[in-house]
């Protein structure tokens, strides 16, 4: 079994029973008892290495005192072979198990194996991750960049937890923001074409340097052939003159931080396929909208009862709650951006069938989780259980320190081919990760670039490529990297030996944890902390000069965690350099 952290858990709960039968075979305790007992790390390792609750959680069934039960288990126990080699009574009458020299062996044979940390929880289901998702109408920000690693990542923990998954980018082309993307160009276009820059621009357009970019290409293109065209269709020729500019340069960014899609998926495709109307009139025959004004609006208020109740909310509660109606289809006849989501999101669901799909949201549109996954319910596509939505905090761009806010090319905010300009992509990737998804991130420029232990992806690839130096110095005085099967387990008996060893046995625990809980950012924290345990290890541990059995042993220790640390480096997109 690779996982070793779950095999000894197994194992205690396995050897607990077996114990208690034994005890109740001898007379010792009364037989026949169901206990549900709990098997868990003690964060102190002067308390074992696990802790079982037999004797607790079976006092009431077996009529006794928690540590008589525990005394007799601990009486029947049979360790021999076991990963265990010792047993101990604490407190009220936790069983206290403490790892022996085979479960460590054991380790390096599971970290030696492919695959290692790879898991089974997926089981081939189908799961889409879609993120970054930008409006084509503008250079990638520092939000779309954390969006970007955290999406990224996260699809690949969870491929390795055993989903099939497909990684997509929604291109919104169609809509408000586009019309106000053609306006904003075309308002610019008129300024050149008229050479007049006090000409009218939109109050709510597009300020940023690369609109007046995009009209300059245009005109010195086109000249001034679309002055005297209809204003449809010159907008119409806007938006498609800067879309066929900005995806491209959009793709070639992520390509240049290492995200590539499985799809570009075009919100204009739903609706030229009539697939919005389609879903608005699905909604309206199950009895989710009414005409109100014109505008055909969705019973958002009903559905998001009807949820709040399933997920055991009170009437009380959901009476007090601030619900209010969405608009699907204005009275104009155009559809809203809400009603082609949920076209989107039916699309991923009965059409393509995915089994689960998880977004990667800026969080200024956790007022849209909830309505989004109401909507799918009312389609019966259990959107409450099958959609998740991944919500991202803001990152905060620091110099040594100091806030910086302007990008001197947008305008606005920094982009992320400006950002990748001045870090590199490894940095990058490795810090808008460091955090959960939940907590903002402090993104210091300075630091990213610094070649010291205070830079953590420095860190990290430096425990890397230290211990390929070792390897190959080793392997060139004739100290080849051994085989797990024949090193002596037991020799790796120092306190930095041991915690080295957990740790290692912890990475198939931290990638399901990270695809379980959605959080890629787990792996970060590990790799920091394996790196941290090696280092300590090193500098405790000599290897290079000891007896030959001890110095195989803390060889084969040390590239196991070199292999690890290049897994969980390569999950991360951040490359694990042999050399720094």
């Amino acid at each position: 079994m690779t996982n070793m952290i779950q095999a000894a858990r197994n194992q205690v709960a396995a050897l607990t029973q077996t114990a208690y039968e034994q005890a109740a075979a001898a007379g010792v305790l009364p037989a026949g008892a169901q206990v549900k007992a709990t098997v868990e790390i003690p964060k102190d390792t002067s308390h074992g290495d696990y802790a079982s609750s037999f004797a607790m959680a079976g006092a009431k069934a077996l009529h006794m005192a928690p540590r008589a039960i525990a005394q007799a288990i601990v009486d029947h126990l049979e360790l021999e072979g076991s990963y265990f080699n010792q047993v101990e009574i604490a407190g009220p009458g936790f069983l206290n198990f403490t790892l022996g020299p085979k479960w460590y062996g054991e380790v390096l044979s599971a970290a030696e194996a492919e695959g290692y940390g790879s898991g089974t929880e997926g089981a081939g289901r189908k799961v889409m991750v879609e993120f970054v998702s930008a409006n084509p109408t503008g250079p990638m920000h520092m939000g779309n960049a954390r969006g970007g690693v955290l999406g990224d990542t996260l699809a690949n923990v969870l491929a390795r937890d055993g989903w099939k998954v497909w990684k997509e980018f929604y291109v919104n082309d169609a809509g408000n923001q586009i019309n106000k993307f053609a306006r904003s160009i075309y308002a610019r276009y008129q300024q050149i074409v008229w050479k007049d820059d006090t000409l009218p621009f939109p109050e709510d357009g597009y300020q940023g340097e690369d609109i007046r970019e995009l009209a300059q290409a245009l005109y010195e293109e086109c000249g001034g052939d679309f002055i005297n065209e209809p204003e449809e269709d010159a907008l119409f020729q806007m938006a498609q003159f800067g879309l066929e500019r900005n995806i491209p340069k959009m793709k070639d960014d992520l390509k240049k931080y290492g995200i590539e899609y499985d799809q570009w998926y075009m919100e204009s495709w739903l609706h030229d396929r009539g697939f919005v109307a389609d879903t608005v009139g699905l909604l309206t025959e199950k009895g989710w909208t009414y005409e109100k004004d014109g505008a055909l609006w969705l019973n958002t208020t009903g559905l998001l009862k009807k949820k709040y109740l399933a997920e055991g909310k009170t009437q009380e509660q959901v009476d007090k709650l601030d619900l209010k109606d969405d608009v699907l289809r204005r009275a104009n006849g155009f559809y809203t951006y809400f009603a082609a989501d949920i076209a989107y999101h039916r699309n991923k669901f009965a059409v393509r069938g995915f089994d689960l799909v998880v977004n990667i949201w800026g969080a200024d549109h956790h007022g849209h989780v909830a309505r989004l996954q109401a909507a799918l319910d009312g389609l019966g596509l259990d959107g409450s259980h099958r959609l998740v939505i991944v919500l991202m905090q803001l990152v905060n761009l620091l110099q040594d320190g100091q806030p910086v806010r302007m990008s001197k090319r947008s305008g606005k905010a920094i982009a992320l081919h400006d950002l990748l300009d001045e870090v590199s992509v490894d940095a990058a990737r490795y810090f808008f990760n460091a955090r959960a998804a939940t907590t903002p991130v402090d993104f210091d420029l300075g630091l990213a670039v610094r070649e010291d232990s205070e830079n953590p992806v420095y860190y990290v690839q430096y425990a890397h490529a230290r211990i390929c130096t070792l390897v190959e110095r080793l392997e060139a005085e004739g100290h080849p990297v051994p085989a797990a099967a024949t090193v002596r387990g037991e020799l790796l008996a120092t306190a930095e030996e041991k915690n080295l060893v957990r740790t290692l046995a912890r990475f198939p625990e931290e990638i399901h944890g990270a695809a379980r809980d959605f959080d890629p950012s787990r792996i970060n924290r590990y790799l920091t902390e394996l790196a941290g345990e090696f280092h300590r290890f090193y500098s405790a541990c000599r290897i290079k000069g000891e007896e030959a059995e001890l110095l195989n042993a803390r060889l084969k220790l040390a590239d196991s965690v070199r292999a690890v640390l290049a897994n969980g480096l390569g999950l991360l997109g951040v490359t694990a350099p042999r050399k720094m």
